[in-house]
This record gives C-alpha cells, sequence and structure tokens, in this order.
C-alpha cells in the first residue's frame, strides 16, 4: 500500500505534497529536519492522506496535487481541515 499526502508548515504558507510506502515514517523524517527540502518549513501538521494500491497510482495523484488546480484543492481541504479543528493552524 501507498500514501499521498499533504502537509502544511505552521509557521509559514507553505504546503508539501509527497508519496511514500510507510506514512509514520516519512511524517517523522519530516518533523525531524531529515529531509533538505522541508526542513526550513518547520513544523508541519499533517492535513491530508489517501491510500493507493500502486506507485504508480500513488504517482499519479501525487502528480495532480502539484499541479496549480490540485494545489487549489488542497488548500480548501486544508481550510475544511482548520474549520473542523476549531481554529487556525
Amino acid at each position: 500500500m501507498y500514501y499521498v499526502y499533504a502537509i502544511k508548515s505552521i509557521n509559514k504558507s507553505w504546503i508539501y505534497v509527497g508519496m511514500t510506502d510507510n506514512l509514520n515514517r516519512r511524517i517523522l523524517q519530516h518533523q525531524t529536519g531529515a529531509n533538505k527540502s522541508t526542513k526550513p518549513y518547520l513544523p508541519f501538521i499533517l492535513f491530508y492522506s489517501e491510500t493507493a494500491n500502486t506507485s504508480l497510482e500513488a504517482r499519479a495523484r501525487e502528480i495532480y496535487f502539484k499541479t496549480a488546480a490540485g494545489k487549489r484543492r488542497l488548500y480548501k481541504i486544508f481550510e475544511a481541515f482548520v474549520a473542523a479543528n476549531d481554529g487556525p493552524v
């Protein structure tokens, strides 16, 4: 099983989209600064994830979420996430 996920920097208006076969490990890598591309944006909140059966399916979804339309959708998902969790993050 593979995961496509989106994390949002708590301190900056920045969303990162990725894919992995181990979501917990990957989020821990982001939170501990092990990833150079996300380290400057620490800390993060995981606000979206979905599963895929194959790496090809996961990669296709990751590519979609990195497009302008995909990013707009993620910002709407994030707004709903914030509203459902009673306040700003």
